[in-house]
């Protein structure tokens, strides 16, 4: 019966959709997040309480010649090149809090599953998700309804280099694939780099049980990505909060540094694809910030106010480029799911999500 109504929701939101597209050129979406990504370190480049520091860096100096100007405007270009050039040019990038521009995540748990679940169904639920652990999120995702509409069903694909994202996207109810964790591509069509990929895997030993490394993720993704022809694309990246965890900033900062990569490279098949060209918009942010000092930044939590302050970016057809966001204000990851929808001309069927982000949107 459930599934009934959740289809019928579907049907009525694909037909606003028939009206509503002439206004939208966005026919496909990428959502990339990356865990626990601070937004200092987007907008400032490497901190320097952290950048030389004996305790959190291995090889002193390693990092001073690739990430650290006296500059913050420059250190931010040194670790994010694609960030601060093509997104800065041609998209829009919001949570300089400098500015007094300001994104927040709006559950109190202030770690991974509530802000995935908060990005992913535009709302906050501190009653039922509020632990890390693997159990099916009871709440329908974008990608959920986005996968139940003729236009999109079979389309939508997920990839996450966490082994919670089949949870939180409920991959059971849902039927969408979730690459995470550990899982290797399947299928009878196995491309040479799916093949190898999923012997790398076995071969090379990360260090967290739960969270491979990212190359494999990214990997999986784009091999799929070429071979499926997806509308609706989630990466959920995780290196840096792990390595944040550690105390490691140096393996932070690189990591960071290596999504950024991820990010051109993702970008740059989306403008050379003719499906994709001019028809796609990718939205990129993080679950979750994490303390200001030396005692704090390894940790997140309703502990750490500041873990509640992230970040968000967008580029696209339908999103107007004006580059970083310097007007006062406050948005929400919350508002994101309302905000994919709209670019996709249709009102989101849930009335617990937040907010159309206006600015970002044509």
């Amino acid at each position: 019966m459930k599934q009934t109504i959740l289809l019928a929701i579907a049907w009525l939101g694909c037909l606003t959709a028939t009206h509503a597209q002439a206004t939208s050129n966005t026919e496909n979406i990428f959502l990339v997040t990356v865990d626990g990504l601070r937004w200092q370190e987007v907008f400032k480049g490497a901190d320097s309480l952290f950048v030389d520091d004996t305790g959190m860096v291995k090889d002193m100096g390693s990092l001073l010649d690739e990430f650290w100007d006296p500059d913050p405007q420059k250190r931010r270009e040194m670790l994010l090149p694609f960030f601060w050039s093509t997104i800065k040019q041609d998209g829009q990038i919001y949570g300089n809090r400098a500015y007094g521009n300001r994104v927040d995540i709006s559950n109190t748990m202030l770690f991974s599953y509530p802000g995935y679940n908060e990005i992913l169904c535009g709302f906050a639920d501190d009653e039922r998700i509020n632990s890390n652990s693997k159990t099916d999120n009871p709440n329908i995702t974008l990608l959920e309804y986005l996968n139940q509409m003729p236009a999109y069903q079979g389309k939508v694909l997920a990839f996450g280099s966490w082994d919670v994202f089949p949870f939180i996207v409920n991959a059971a109810r849902s039927g969408i694939p979730v690459n995470a964790g550990f899982s290797k591509a399947e299928g009878p069509d196995l491309t040479d780099q799916e093949t190898m990929i999923n012997r790398l895997q076995d071969e090379i030993r990360g260090p967290w049980r739960g969270v491979r490394l990212d190359p494999f993720t990214h990997h999986y993704a784009m091999e799929a990505i070429k071979k499926s022809a997806p509308k609706i694309v989630f990466i959920g990246y995780g290196e840096p909060d792990d390595w944040a965890h550690g105390n490691r900033y140096d393996q932070y900062i690189r990591s960071a540094h290596q999504f950024d990569a991820y990010l051109k490279e993702l970008w740059d098949y989306i403008q050379s694809t003719p499906q994709y060209r001019d028809k796609t918009t990718m939205i990129i942010t993080t679950d979750h910030g994490r303390g200001t000092q030396k005692s704090s930044w390894i940790g997140h939590g309703s502990a750490i106010p500041e873990a509640k302050e992230i970040w968000m970016a967008a580029i696209g057809p339908d999103t107007p480029a004006m580059g970083e966001m310097r007007q006062e204000g406050l948005w929400h990851a919350a508002m994101l799911a309302r905000t994919i929808f709209r670019l996709l001309g249709m009102e989101y069927p849930d009335e617990k999500a937040g907010a159309v982000i206006t600015g970002m949107v044509r």
